[in-house]
């Protein structure tokens, strides 16, 4: 079942954030530090953002498998950008114990329906190369790069 994440999510969020960063620590430790991105008391700010929906996905006793940060986004009067509405999938994570289980697939088609419901022109959101399934998942839900971000390691 997906639905809205609240307070009791926290410890379990916590945890599957610090698994993301693992993989990307694993991938580019020269970029990333373990840890989490958020702090407990930030996850309870955001929880309160209407501009930043984070989608749970529970289990039949109501505990998290796997979470999906989005956030809106919108240019209103940009010199370059039309005025779309975005959602961007900021972080979708399923525990490494639950993988291959539609659980991050039922996350991400809940994120496309807010989408949808919400008037969004679009869905986007950032994957790093060296995240190998990350990418394949992306792309076996139907996503197609947008532009690419570049770097030369000096």
């Amino acid at each position: 079942m997906i639905r809205y994440a609240i307070e009791k999510d926290i410890p379990k969020i916590i945890e599957l954030l610090k698994q993301v960063c693992l993989v990307h620590h694993n991938g580019r430790p020269d970029i990333f530090k373990v840890g989490t991105k958020y702090s407990e008391d930030e996850l309870k700010v955001l929880l309160k953002d209407e501009n930043r929906p984070i989608l749970v996905n529970v289990d039949e006793n109501d505990e998290v498998m796997g979470y999906c940060f989005c956030i809106y986004q919108q240019h209103l009067e940009d010199s370059i950008l039309t005025d779309i509405k975005t959602i961007y999938i900021d972080d979708l994570c399923v525990d490494e114990k639950l993988r291959r289980k539609n659980i991050g697939r039922e996350l991400y088609e809940a994120a496309v329906k807010l989408a949808r419901e919400n008037g969004c022109y679009n869905l986007t959101l950032n994957v790093w190369s060296c995240n190998t399934n990350a990418l394949r998942f992306y792309q076996e839900m139907g996503l197609v790069p947008q532009k690419t971000y570049m770097e030369l390691v000096l």
